[in-house]
């Protein structure tokens, strides 16, 4: 047999540098197709993900004042007059008050002052809270709103009632949904009687009392009630009890919200003996005009 003469460049060692150079090629562009196309298959996809929910704006406030000396030395001479016959020391202590012990000062404040003689005795307490959300669609002004609605209800004062949706496109003096042309003798839209009731037939004149009338009791305007012009929302709470024997105890609590700060004023008075119970409207008036001030500040 005659052996093949040998040719120069083609080895075996060449023969595989190209074909490694193929496959180098034919990976690249497999890669680059696979890059550009559907994911494959078990890889994880987020099937959660959506459009981005808008965050809740933030609260008004991001810190809170220091109560004690939030109230002048004038203002607690009005609301302890039993202070100014107490040795100095004792009313200097008295002035100075107490601080709430809390444990973030950014988020919760308070402090008390007290004044005691033989005759009565006077609290007067300060609780101030920023709200903070934690829930990113609910904004910090909406949850303090939750807690204050918390607080009156507890209180047992309704909230503010508000009026209903009136109908569109209803006939004066008519119900919606009552037919055109309806008898007589029908329930009126208002929900009275038939015609065929013995007492619609009874006259105005025959002097018989009505089944709904009810005395209605009367007020004094001090009741406990919602608030106007004082923060965004505020009530005010009033409740006479009585201490010991023969004494009494009036406790008048002023709560308003503004933004996401709600704050509480307590002012009581306790009376001893034959003394007559605290007055309300000038414990009231005490309360709302110490509440008036502390919305100032949070204004400034």
């Amino acid at each position: 047999m005659q052996r093949k003469r040998y040719v120069p460049g083609r080895t075996g060692s060449t023969v595989r540098t190209a074909v490694a150079l193929a496959l180098g090629l034919g990976l690249g562009a497999g890669l680059t197709a696979c890059s550009g196309g559907a994911p494959a298959d078990g890889v994880a996809v987020d099937a959660k993900a959506g459009p981005a929910v808008a965050v809740a704006p933030p609260g008004r406030y991001r810190t809170l004042f220091e109560p004690c000396g939030a109230v002048p030395q004038a203002t607690l001479k009005d609301l302890l007059p039993g202070a100014a016959d107490l040795p100095d020391a004792e009313r200097d202590k008295a002035y100075r008050g107490v601080a709430a012990v809390t444990y973030d000062t950014d988020r919760r404040v308070g402090c008390t002052w007290r004044a005691e003689t033989p005759e009565a005795s006077h609290w007067v307490s300060l609780d101030i809270e920023r709200v903070v959300s934690y829930d990113a669609a609910v904004s910090d002004d909406d949850r303090a709103q939750e807690v204050y609605v918390r607080k009156q209800l507890a209180a047992g004062i309704p909230l503010a009632p508000t009026a209903p949706p009136t109908p569109s496109g209803t006939a004066s003096g008519s119900s919606a949904g009552t037919p055109s042309g309806a008898p007589s003798g029908s329930p009126s839209a208002t929900g009275s009687p038939a015609a065929t009731s013995p007492a619609a037939d009874r006259s105005p004149a025959s002097g018989a009392p009505s089944a709904t009338t009810t005395p209605t009791p009367a007020t004094t305007g001090l009741e406990p009630r919602v608030l106007t012009g004082l923060g965004d929302i505020a009530y005010l709470d009033d409740v006479l009890s009585t201490v010991g024997a023969d004494g009494h105890q009036r406790a008048v609590s002023v709560v308003f919200r503004t933004s996401n700060v709600i704050v509480t004023v307590s002012y009581r008075e306790q009376t001893a003996g034959a003394v007559d119970a605290p007055d309300s409207a000038e414990l009231q008036e005490k309360a709302r005009n110490l509440a008036r001030r502390l919305a100032e500040r949070l204004e400034e």
